[in-house]
């Protein structure tokens, strides 16, 4: 049986780990840390295989540049630290996508590899690259995990996927751009944490679906899946060129953004869910 920590008690992803890995109780015991407060100093890391630290904020605009570099850098640092300490064989950092360029005027095709050089252009980018650079640093005793998913969606998931639900559900018709995302369904991260955690291998991952998604079909997918009909119309290119050079939210919605598929990790037995039914299965929740 693996002991695990989740560091991050209540997170989405976090939660959904923590069920996931008890649909099977035989073979893996959880338990969950609360990182709010400074109580979290005297708990006892010893005896864990694994630590999965997924304590953090993301995308908050009323939040300083100070508070991501506090919880999302000082805070990783500091667990990955007495995960060591305590003799945890692994340590997992939930760290994002977000180390990389982003899509902007300048950047309207994004194409990743775990070789791809750290240009992140928020907050909360350079705070996860300095918390896996520091992390990275010192930890010679235990394996250490880097995840960097693209954008999780599921049931309940926050993010630029309800943003693109809300136009779904509202507008006859949406336009028809030829991009390519990298996304991850929650099934499939669940899925390929649970593999990791068995694995107890350190490394650098990017996770992702087994498809890629163009932004005009999960538009219509959604829509569809509430028995709507939404009309994608051609034509819209030179339009939405000229309003990314004004707006980045135009380009992270019609750029392209993806990770190579060129050997999936373990051989792919994560990529659980495949595209239309996880649009479906979030959808229908």
């Amino acid at each position: 049986m693996k002991r695990v920590l989740i560091t991050g008690k209540g997170s989405y992803i976090g939660t959904k780990v923590k069920e996931w890995l008890l649909s099977s109780p035989s073979e893996y015991d959880i338990e969950e840390l609360d990182m709010v407060s400074s109580g979290w100093r005297d708990f006892d890391f010893s005896g864990f295989d694994a630590v999965y630290h997924v304590a953090g904020i993301a995308h908050r605009k009323d939040a300083p540049d100070s508070l991501y570099e506090h919880v999302n850098h000082r805070l990783a640092v500091e667990v990955a630290e007495r995960a060591e300490e305590a003799g945890v064989a692994q340590f997992i950092f939930m760290s994002s996508g977000a180390v990389y360029s982003q899509n902007d005027k300048k950047h309207k095709v994004i194409i990743v590899d775990e070789d791809t050089p750290f240009e992140p252009s928020t907050a909360y980018g350079i705070s996860k690259m300095k918390a896996e650079q520091d992390i990275c640093k010192k930890r010679h005793k235990m394996n250490v995990a880097i995840l960097r998913p693209p954008m999780v969606y599921g049931p309940g998931a926050k993010g630029n996927y309800n943003a693109l639900r809300k136009i779904a559900l509202k507008m006859p018709f949406f336009p028809r751009i030829n991009n390519t995302r990298s996304m991850i369904y929650i099934d499939n991260l669940c899925e390929f944490v649970r593999l990791l955690i068995d694995s107890g291998e350190g490394g650098i991952y990017l996770p992702q679906n087994k498809d890629y998604v163009n932004t005009s079909e999960m538009v219509k997918e959604i829509a569809a899946n509430h028995g709507k009909r939404i009309l994608l119309v051609p034509g819209f290119s030179w339009i939405i060129s000229i309003m990314g050079s004004l707006l980045n939210p135009i380009n992270k919605a019609f750029g392209s953004y993806y990770y190579k598929n060129e050997k999936p990790y373990f051989g792919g037995q994560y990529q659980l869910v495949g595209f239309k039914e996880s649009i479906k299965m979030t959808e229908t929740v």
